[in-house]
Parts: C-alpha cells; sequence; structure tokens
C-alpha cells in the first residue's frame, strides 16, 4: 500500500498542504520568495507534487513535466534560515495533517524524513 492511500489519498494532502501555507504566508522568510498575493498556484503545485512522490496519480508530471525540484527552485536564494522556516512549516503541517487523518507513526517519520532531505537539498545560498 503506498503512502497515498494509507493516509486517505488526495484529501491529506490538501489538509498538509493547507496547513503548511498558513505558516508560510506570515513567515517574513519565506512569504517574500512567493510574489503573487494569492497563493493558490503554489499550494496546487506543491499538493500535486506530493500526490505523485507518496503513490497517487502523476497529475504533477502530467501537467508540469519532471520535477526537477532544485532546478525550479534555483532562482531563490535558499539559505540555512529559509530552509530551517520551511522544515518548521512543514514539520507542524505534517504532525496536524497526520492527526487528522489516524496515518501510523511509521509514515509520519518516513514523510518527515523526506522533507528535511528535500530542504536541506534545495539550500543553494550561503546564510546571511
Amino acid at each position: 500500500m503506498s503512502v497515498f492511500d494509507e493516509v486517505g489519498g488526495e484529501d491529506f494532502f490538501r489538509d498538509l498542504v493547507e496547513h503548511f501555507y498558513q505558516g508560510v504566508s506570515q513567515d517574513p522568510i519565506l512569504r517574500p520568495m512567493y510574489p503573487e498575493g494569492d497563493l493558490t498556484e503554489a499550494k496546487e503545485k506543491l499538493m500535486l507534487f506530493l500526490i505523485q512522490y507518496w503513490g497517487g496519480p502523476a497529475t504533477y508530471s502530467q501537467t508540469r513535466g519532471h520535477p526537477r525540484l532544485r532546478m525550479r527552485h534555483m532562482p531563490f536564494a535558499i539559505d540555512e534560515s529559509a530552509r530551517d522556516a520551511w522544515l518548521k512549516h512543514m514539520k507542524s503541517a505534517l504532525s496536524l495533517a497526520v492527526s487528522n487523518s489516524g496515518a501510523s507513526e511509521k509514515t509520519q517519520k518516513q514523510m518527515q524524513s523526506y522533507f528535511e532531505m528535500a530542504a536541506h537539498g534545495m539550500v543553494n545560498s550561503p546564510s546571511q
């Protein structure tokens, strides 16, 4: 069974992304990286990516091509403080989404491990 199936499918990821962007929208480090006033498009992209990554439909690749995460994030100066802020909001969102879904602790740890690895891999600028 995929993580996508275990956590209940799209609703879990919609919840996760919504909680994550609630934090991002108020974050003084991360919010300026999103020039648009409305975060709807960013939410949709992240949700589709996570759904695909965790075993759901491949809608992300069908609409946007290969994820190429590092390349897509190169236009943004991501230092350790941005990484840490991103991880703080994602860990909080994951905790809330897991508690709402009843996903296992093992799955939460698996997802958290991925998010930590991905966040560290996005750092592309020295700390200020």
